[in-house]
């Protein structure tokens, strides 16, 4: 039995075929049925949850229209709540409790929803897998044996199991993008800067945005993903300008001069982009406009790195000087210029999440760490710069199931758009997902 959208559950709760304390019960049962071998639901907050959804109820009776009323869902753990811990995965930050909620919470409230508890994460939110010494490890649902991405893996395993429909991840470096691709669910990096971060801090920390940061939405399909993202976007971003495929302006970007993809990710993106081409849109493969990706992907790890240490410098090395920092900051806008005259010229650029499928459980340092891809192993740090194309410059991307692997692994593809275009890369990936999944 397939389990009910987020929209759907709404409007069920609306209708009267069911009520908000309903479904609070009915997640709460699929999460102690299906995640003792998951493990992604690891803070666990049913009691208030229970009252939440009480709430809903009276606020359902009192005519409130929330778009997401008596809605469950849970979060990544990164977020605050007030009351329960947001570790990212220290062991040192074990007891670190929360004293508010986040901005993104607090508005998701807002519209109704009811939160459960949070979702795994790896430390200090670095690795694409979920790992950690304070809540253990979390498993992909469709092969306990591979990972399920991450920074936001816990939340893309919740989401893949049917525990919950909606969840709310963050990305610096494809952290809600390649969960997504690795469990076969939507997942949405907005826009830099259209999402408030307020209350996704580093624990004990309240301070400025991250540079590259941002948080997004995850779900199973494209509507609850627009929703999720409207009800907590600062101000209201463009709605999309294409309603089908004919015409739509596509590149497809499936090589990179650092990064290899395996061959059916590439086989599945190629796949769609045809369908596409039959139903009347313009599939590009190659285009003056594009930026220098070699450049693009040092000028990005460089930034990243300092971002992720804080600007602390690395093992025998010094620290960034501040005119360097502004270089940088240089060439970063030089970048997202570049971008801009593209989106020019084409609406949206398909490409992979990620070069390989869900990997094996491999707790190898990030820096020595070997993927495989098509038989032969590469490292793992280059497969960064498939999500870069869209952080480093700042562009909305959502990722989007598009196929499956010969063993029935999840395959994801990525739509980015132009700056503030979230909506037209939602509708694009919506009209792949449909052309990927027809008969």
């Amino acid at each position: 039995m397939r389990e009910r959208t987020a929209i759907e559950t709404a409007a069920a709760i609306r209708a009267g075929e069911t009520s908000a304390l309903l479904e609070c019960e009915a997640a709460i049962a699929r999460i102690e049925a299906r995640d003792g071998p998951i493990n992604a639901v690891v803070v666990r907050d049913f009691d208030r949850a229970r009252h939440q959804a009480a709430e809903m109820d009276r606020r359902l009776a009192a005519g409130d229209p929330a778009p997401l009323l008596g809605v469950p869902m849970t979060i990544k753990e990164s977020y605050d709540i007030a009351g329960l811990p947001t570790t990212w995965g220290f062991e040192q930050h074990r007891n670190h409790i929360a004293g508010k909620d986040a901005v993104a919470v607090r508005r998701l409230k807002q519209a109704g929803a009811v939160f459960l508890g949070k979702t795994n994460v790896p430390v200090s939110l670095a690795d694409l897998q979920a790992v950690n010494p304070v809540y253990g490890r979390t498993s992909n649902p469709h092969d306990p044996t591979r990972v399920p991405g991450g920074s936001s893996g816990g939340s893309a395993a919740a989401l893949a199991s049917g525990m919950v429909p909606l969840e709310y991840g963050s990305d610096i470096g494809g952290s809600i993008r390649v969960p997504a691709h690795f469990c076969g669910v939507w997942g949405h990096k907005s826009t830099f800067g259209v999402l408030p971060t307020e209350g996704h801090f580093f624990p004990g920390t309240d301070g400025a945005r991250v540079v590259l940061s941002v948080i997004g939405p995850m779900a199973r399909n494209a509507d609850d993903l627009a929703l999720a993202f409207d009800i907590v976007a600062d101000i209201p971003q463009p709605r999309t300008a294409f309603a089908g495929p004919d015409g739509l302006r596509i590149l497809l970007l499936t090589d990179h001069p650092l990064a290899r993809a395996d061959s059916a990710i590439v086989a599945a993106i190629e796949a769609v982009a045809a369908r596409l081409a039959a139903a009347g849109a313009q599939v590009s493969r190659t285009t003056a406009l594009l930026p220098d990706l070699a450049k693009q992907q040092a000028d990005y790890m460089r930034m990243l790195a300092i971002a992720m240490a804080r600007g602390l410098p690395p093992v025998g090395g010094t620290a960034a000087t501040l005119p360097q920092w502004f270089d940088m900051l240089d060439d970063q806008a030089r970048n997202i210029r570049a971008w801009n005259r593209l989106f020019e010229d084409f609406d949206v650029v398909l490409a992979p999440a990620l070069g390989s499928v869900a990997f094996e459980h491999d707790d190898t340092d990030l820096r020595q760490r070997l993927l495989t891809i098509d038989g032969e192993e590469t490292p793992f740090a280059q497969q960064f710069a498939w999500p870069g194309l869209a952080t480093y410059p700042g562009l909305p991307a959502t990722s989007v199931p598009i196929g499956t692997t010969a063993t029935g692994l999840p395959i994801g593809m990525q739509v980015i758009a132009g700056l503030n275009r979230d909506h037209d890369a939602i509708a694009a990936a919506r009209l792949a997902h449909e052309l990927a999944w027809s008969k």
